[in-house]
């Protein structure tokens, strides 16, 4: 099984600036939208034994789960703060697909 990654560097420098250029001028409340713009670039453009990978996730749906996960790490003073970070992976693995 062979993985391969095919991005740029000006790709992954136009995603970047993308991103901090809407969560700047948001003041952050559309983070999750810039997170699935990353995202997108990075499983876009990675392929698994020449089968690409798409992402399929979308700002709107991370978007309820962010705002529920961040509200259980404040009420739990931090802790959740743990499971947000290995659900976020969840999230983003379950809208991740084999093209074939």
């Amino acid at each position: 099984m062979k993985s391969r990654f095919e991005g740029n560097i000006l790709g992954f420098i136009g995603v970047n600036i993308l991103a901090a250029i809407i969560i700047f001028f948001t003041i952050g409340i559309a983070t999750p939208w810039a997170m699935c713009i990353k995202y997108r670039w990075e499983i876009d453009n990675t392929t698994i034994d020449g089968k690409r990978l798409q992402f399929v996730g979308s700002g709107t749906d991370l978007f309820v789960h962010y705002i529920k996960w961040w509200i259980l790490t404040i009420i739990t003073f931090g802790i959740y703060g743990f499971w947000l970070y290995i659900n976020l992976i969840k999230w983003r693995v379950e809208n991740t697909e084999l093209i074939n």
